[in-house]
């Protein structure tokens, strides 16, 4: 067979060219509604999940650091906690040499009796100035009386003028010396009248002492003021430490918060009660934590540093700023989960719910330890106990004072 000469077709290898472009236009079609699709997805998630979210991994956990220093000046004698360990509230952590605060202790015991004994003393004192006081008057009338029964004799002359002025004389003398004693007895009043032993200014002068050596002496024990965990122990035995120099740092893990530090264009929609989804670089993303926002800082981290930035030069860059926010853990994931101060955190702040407030309210929170407490209760106590000791006329409430003190002491 020849060939057409009027076929203008090309030649080709193989017969399923057309096949394969049809092939290729469905590919291509598959492609594009793929990146259609996905297009399509991102736009909702970032609609409906990314533009209600901001997340940093900018963030730290943080806590209190409970800073243990002494509050008087001693040699250490004894360390009874280290790195890592547990302590509970009112545990002795140092111990100091007790020998100067006892001595100064048993001297302001023995001030504190002696005072107590003088009001006493003083007290008696008044008493017989009062009684003397007494005599002079009755001295006085007597002298008066005898010049009455003279003056109408003189008239009579029946006694001499002399006697006369010898009786005006006794008057004056007996004056004089009432006047003499009156002073006396108001001088000795003055030290005691208006109030009893106990409240005399002498005495609660001496108390004062008394109560000042002996909190001076209960701080030999430097004890815990909160329950957590030491950390940064620098004392050792045999120091000679000076008041309010750093021993060593608590730290209470059961008491933990995150501070995120987002960029300043994160913070358009983030408010105070939004909650918080987190995860620890310690434990991945296996453990979630969840928390919400409790407040945001009051400036920038640029604004408190050391050497804040003098952005008023000629060699002025500008640099995005970040704010921190902090956020509260839920305290039963916190105590399963236990984190430490320091560690990296990743946080997703859920955005949606704007009706919180960005500023934060009055202050509300509140620290405080009551382990001290106790100095004051037992310095009275053994106030109460010396008062009483030194004062015989109330045996019953010595003997009360001394069972307690001793019962103290026992437990």
């Amino acid at each position: 067979m020849s060939a057409n000469p009027n076929d203008t077709t090309p030649p080709t290898e193989s017969g399923n060219a057309p096949k394969d472009k049809r092939k290729r236009g469905r590919a291509l079609l598959i492609a594009l509604v793929v990146f259609v699709l996905a297009a399509a997805i991102w736009l909702l998630l970032w609609l409906f999940v990314f533009s209600t979210r901001e997340t940093t991994d900018d963030a730290y956990v943080g806590g209190n650091q409970v800073g243990i220093s002494a509050q008087v000046p001693g040699i250490v004698v004894g360390v009874f906690a280290d790195d890592t360990q547990r302590v509970n509230a009112g545990q002795v952590l140092v111990k100091l040499d007790p020998t100067d605060a006892d001595i100064a202790l048993r001297k302001a015991s023995t001030a504190l009796a002696q005072a107590v004994r003088q009001v006493r003393q003083q007290t008696q004192s008044a008493a017989s100035a009062d009684a003397s006081l007494g005599a002079r008057r009755q001295d006085l009338k007597r002298a008066q009386d005898d010049l009455k029964r003279r003056i109408p004799l003189l008239a009579e002359k029946a006694v001499a003028p002399e006697e006369v002025q010898h009786a005006r004389d006794a008057v004056e003398t007996a004056q004089s010396a009432l006047d003499a004693a009156q002073r006396q007895a108001d001088a000795a009043r003055a030290l005691v009248d208006g109030v009893d032993v106990e409240a005399n200014p002498s005495v609660q002068q001496a108390r004062a002492s008394f109560r000042q050596a002996w909190v001076a002496a209960q701080r030999n024990a430097i004890v815990a003021p909160i329950d957590g965990y030491v950390a940064q122990r620098s004392v050792q035995v045999g120091n000679s430490v000076q008041p309010g120099q750093q021993l060593m740092t608590v730290v209470p893990l059961h008491d933990l918060w995150v501070d995120a530090n987002f960029k300043e264009s994160q913070l358009r929609h983030v408010r105070i009660g939004q909650p918080v989804k987190v995860e620890a670089d310690i434990y991945g993303g296996g453990v979630e934590y969840h928390g919400h926002v409790v407040g945001l800082g009051a400036g920038t981290g640029s604004a408190f540093s050391l050497l804040p930035a003098q952005n008023a030069t000629g060699n002025w860059i500008k640099v995005v700023q970040r704010l921190p926010a902090r956020i509260q853990l839920d305290q039963s994931e916190l105590n399963a989960h236990p984190l430490r101060i320091g560690l990296s955190m990743q946080v997703d702040v859920d955005t949606r719910e704007e009706s919180g407030a960005q500023l934060g309210a009055a202050a509300s929170t509140a620290y405080r330890t009551d382990v001290f407490a106790q100095y004051g209760a037992d310095a009275d106590a053994e106030i109460a106990r010396i008062i009483a000791q030194n004062m015989p006329a109330t045996r019953e409430a010595t003997a009360s004072a001394t069972h307690r003190s001793a019962t103290r002491k026992a437990g």
